[in-house]
């Protein structure tokens, strides 16, 4: 019989945390915002739901040992770590450049949301950001009790991890898609948020790039 260890002492815990860690401004709450914004909330719900793909495959790897290899291969860790650095500038830059991203107008649809493209870019952003790979393994652990279950535990607060950030960035993009109207009549506001969110990557990307193993 499987046992899962996992109470509400332990939940108690680990969601407070969770949360406020998802909240934390990072590439992937920057990359969910800037989709709603520009894209419409189908776009910001479809990048929530692909960094969300994101977790779940940090999860497992987790599970399955492959973080534990980042976080101690230096040739594995550095692969993944500058692929990540790359495109992250490159959907830096390609934010800076694209003005026609941000040009809100009143009346403006939806219709020509990238959904499907927004979900997988936002896979990509997530799984190959080496940071994450090693926090999952550092994170997950400290709630779950020594045993021959403990990767069920580890998987089941992974998912509710994935589970949270759904929820918190799903609020964000629908809350997000609401400020067009505001933008749109303001239009060197939303090149402000073009400028900012576009500087702001590329700075996650250069960050990541230049950090060391030790500073995940």
């Amino acid at each position: 019989m499987i046992d899962i260890s996992v109470g509400l002492s332990t939940l108690s815990v680990f969601v407070p945390v969770a949360v406020a860690l998802i909240v934390v401004p990072g590439p992937d709450l920057i990359y969910v915002l800037t989709q709603s914004i520009s894209g419409g909330p189908w776009s910001g719900l479809s990048s929530a739901l692909g960094i969300c793909t994101g977790i779940l495959i940090h999860t497992s790897g987790a599970v399955l040992g492959l973080s534990a290899i980042l976080r101690t291969s230096a040739v594995a860790y550095s692969v993944v770590k500058y692929t990540g650095a790359v495109y992250l500038l490159y959907l830096g830059v390609k934010t800076l450049r694209q003005e026609s991203a941000f040009e809100l107008r009143a009346g403006d649809t939806d219709d020509t949301d990238d959904t499907e493209g927004g979900y997988w870019r936002g896979v990509v952003i997530n799984t190959l950001n080496p940071k994450v790979a090693v926090f999952f393994l550092a994170f997950l652990p400290q709630f779950v009790a020594p045993g021959t279950n403990a990767w069920l535990d580890m998987a089941l607060l992974g998912g509710l991890y994935a589970a949270l950030t759904l929820l918190l960035f799903g609020v964000l993009a629908v809350t997000s898609s609401q400020i067009k109207t505001v933008l749109a009549t303001h239009p060197r506001a939303s090149d402000a948020i073009r400028w900012d969110a576009g500087t702001t990557i590329v700075g996650f990307g250069i960050e990541l790039a230049v950090s060391d193993a030790t500073g995940a």
